[in-house]
């Protein structure tokens, strides 16, 4: 009797040693936004010399992955597009700007990219927004979902001779009553419509952006050489305005 009551009253301490273990093992399987990042970046340093190593062990057998050209691969084709840079090519990519939340069995990591490329001695950088989900299962864990997007950045300014810029001038009709003015100031064309003022920058001749905006701005010539219309090119969609004067 007095044993078995000794054992009773010990069942609190054990579960109490059981629930410490477990909570230990636990915390052993955490990660931490450093571990995050760390394992993120060697994702990124496996991408010049097409190591399909990390991409392997680091995404799940079910990861969705949708870059940054709109394409969604599952991991067999995100690890078979982990392919050496050409000869000629080089380039780094590293993690910046990292944000994270950790809760259970879910981690979401959210950080910019800075890349650098440099082909036969022209140098290039371009810039990304990346969110990855993790997934801890069987105390491992691996990505699950991955999105990137390329943040937008304005073309290099041309240059087109000022005496052309006339050519420009004038009203442009969407419908009726809807109308763009294109006029000239200075060295440089300003673009209005319902009392709002825009530069347009020239990127080459008849081609024209605004800080900022997605898109071009299209001068289209007629037969005769003259400008006949302002195309508003967004995403390879054009919005047409004739001119009207």
């Amino acid at each position: 009797m007095n044993s078995l009551l000794g054992t009773v009253g010990s069942l609190p301490a054990i579960a109490m040693f059981a629930s410490t273990v477990a909570a230990l093992a636990a915390s052993h399987d955490a990660i931490t936004q450093e571990e995050l990042v760390r394992r993120t970046q060697e994702l990124c340093d496996a991408v010049v010399p097409g190591n399909k190593e990390p991409w392997q062990k680091y995404f799940a057998d079910d990861a969705v992955y949708s870059d940054e050209k709109g394409r969604t691969l599952n991991k067999s084709a995100l690890v078979a597009d982990i392919t050496p840079l050409p000869q000629g090519y080089s380039g780094t990519i590293k993690v910046v700007n990292p944000k994270s939340l950790v809760h259970g069995d879910t981690a979401v990591l959210s950080y910019d990219l800075d890349e650098t490329e440099t082909i036969f001695g022209q140098n290039l950088a371009a810039h990304y927004h990346v969110t990855d989900t993790w997934l801890r299962r069987n105390g491992q864990w691996r990505i699950i979902a991955s999105q990137a997007h390329r943040y937008y950045e304005d073309p290099a300014t041309g240059h087109v001779d000022p005496k052309k810029l006339a050519g420009y001038i004038g009203t442009y009709e969407l419908a009726p009553g809807e109308t763009r003015t294109v006029s000239v100031e200075g060295e440089t064309l300003a673009m209005q419509r319902n009392g709002r003022k825009e530069q347009l920058f020239p990127e080459t001749c008849d081609l024209f952006f605004r800080k900022g905006v997605e898109g071009r701005i299209l001068f289209r010539r007629d037969a005769a050489g003259k400008v006949d219309a302002l195309i508003d090119r967004r995403n390879n969609e054009d919005v047409v305005w004739r001119k009207a004067n």
